[in-house]
């Protein structure tokens, strides 16, 4: 394994998820935007400092690749707490309110979660390491994961806007057209897709053991962080709409993350206590 690198890579991510001090859910938002395109881009510069077999133009269009996907990301979030701290400000009560709800989360909880995190973004953008460090200079199978993270990234971009033009549109009900026809949570199931991409990506490099288990570990990890979003998503809706019968129609019919497959809810106690 190529600890040091590794180490190089893991300091990378670890300053720039540090925004989650200022607010610890930007460890899992913003600061994972910015930890992922600057992570790409700190590989980058390992394989120009110590070129290796590996094209260039493969490593060049990775880093695209995770810079796009982190800009979009952290740029989406950005606005929307932007809009948000607008939003309070126009009503003293609600941002009275607000600042009272915030919890304070102690320090060293706090490093524990960036430790973490930082591993796991770490983890995330190893495959692109190993290609480089293993010098693997093949071109079919790393083509065919950065055509599927492509449309992972545009299945994210597309879900977004869509529903943002329906909550305008109906502030009162969920997102329930275009691709929320197929599945309720389509940005969720485009993440995974992305990173479905990335690991893909690596088939062909990952030279030992170590390799694999880590980025095996990654996968698993962002599919399992994606289904607990969309069933802590499941449970904030159903808590706001669960009364409402064109709601529960939509939920009862259309796949939570998983198109063309019978999951329909993650949360299924509180969805019979409705």
């Amino acid at each position: 394994m190529p600890w040091s690198l590794l180490g190089i890579l893991y300091a990378v991510c670890a300053v720039l998820c540090a925004v989650g001090f200022y607010k610890f859910v930007y460890f899992l938002s913003i600061g994972y935007g910015f930890a992922v395109a600057g992570g790409g881009i700190a590989v980058l510069v390992m394989y120009l400092v110590s070129p290796t077999s590996t094209p260039a133009w493969i490593v060049v269009v990775q880093t695209l690749l995770f810079i796009v996907y982190g800009a979009r990301l952290s740029g989406f979030l950005l606005v929307r707490e932007l809009k948000n701290a607008s939003f309070k400000k126009t009503d003293v009560a609600k941002q009275t309110l607000a600042k009272n709800n915030e919890k304070k989360m102690p320090l060293f909880v706090l490093i524990v979660i960036w430790i973490f995190v930082s591993a796991l973004y770490v983890a995330q953008l190893s495959p692109m390491l190993f290609r480089v460090v293993n010098g693997s200079a093949d071109v079919a199978v790393p083509v065919v994961g950065f055509a599927v993270s492509v449309f992972g990234i545009v299945l994210e971009s597309v879900a977004d806007k869509q529903k943002s033009e329906q909550k305008k549109a109906r502030p009162d009900m969920v997102a329930t057209k275009g691709l929320y026809k197929i599945v309720r949570c389509p940005n969720y199931l485009g993440e995974i897709i992305f990173w479905t991409g990335v690991f893909v990506s690596g088939i062909t490099t990952y030279a030992n053991a170590g390799q694999w288990i880590l980025a095996v570990i990654a996968y698993i990890a962002i599919v399992y962080i994606m289904f607990n979003g969309a069933q802590r998503l499941e449970k904030r809706q159903m808590g706001r709409y669960g009364g409402n019968k064109e709601y529960n129609d939509y939920a009862d019919k259309t796949p939570i993350i998983l198109p063309f497959v019978p999951l329909y809810h993650l949360n299924g106690k509180e969805k019979e206590k409705k």
